[in-house]
């Protein structure tokens, strides 16, 4: 090779364009009534409870203990609703609904994530049916040190509707419709519930509440 020429650059490989074929979404929304078969303890975290966080980070010095007042706790740890009345988060029940995919064969857990999605833009979901009340319950804090939790609780038979949006092709209605029930019947939502980490519960279990309609569309 000559001196002070270059070697010329290999040219680069061709790209055959292939056809892939994408489907449009089957996107569809339903609306599922929900109705609560045992209690539904709250557990929001306060202002308090967050700035006591906020100072530990900070390493901020601790103030002196305030004296209980189980009238505010009992109303900090319930979520208020846009509007009036008291509200649970809306992806608790997304929650449920994927981890009882562990009782389906055909549904790992890891595709039912994507698809469906419970009351999209909306972080709550409104409680209707029934009124709160406070309950008292002794608990085991850091060390096993025994410790008192004032928190509002929804007695049986509280209601949500829910506006779910999935992908049809994917999952059907009559799916959409028992996977909710097995969600409030082996998951459930809030504290205590029965896939609840700390304690195996009843509380937060559910079904879904058909009108006559939808039974018949509905798998027994």
């Amino acid at each position: 090779m000559a001196k002070g020429k270059k070697k010329a650059a290999s040219a680069a490989p061709e790209l055959s364009a292939v056809a892939v074929d994408i489907p449009p979404i089957n996107r569809q929304t339903m609306h599922v009534d929900l109705e609560g078969d045992s209690p539904l303890i709250m557990h929001a975290w306060s202002e308090k409870a967050k700035s006591m966080i906020r100072d530990k980070q900070q390493k901020k010095a601790k103030g002196g203990r305030e004296k209980r007042n189980p009238e505010k706790e009992y109303k900090d740890s319930m979520y208020e609703y846009p509007g009036g009345g008291y509200g649970f988060p809306s992806i608790a029940f997304k929650i449920a609904a994927v981890k009882a995919c562990r009782g389906v064969a055909d549904i790992p857990m890891t595709r039912a994530k994507n698809m469906f999605h419970v009351n999209l833009g909306e972080e709550l979901v409104k409680i209707e049916g029934v009124k709160p009340r406070m309950r008292e319950d002794m608990v085991r804090i850091g060390n096993g040190v025994a410790d008192l939790r004032y928190r509002g609780e929804f007695p049986a038979g509280w209601k949500v509707r829910i506006r779910v949006t999935f992908d049809a092709d994917s999952i059907s209605a009559e799916q959409i419709i028992n996977l909710f029930n097995r969600a409030g019947f082996s998951v459930g939502v809030g504290e205590w519930r029965p896939d609840s980490p700390k304690s195996t519960g009843q509380n937060g279990m559910f079904h879904v509440k058909l009108d006559k309609g939808d039974r018949k569309k509905a798998a027994p």
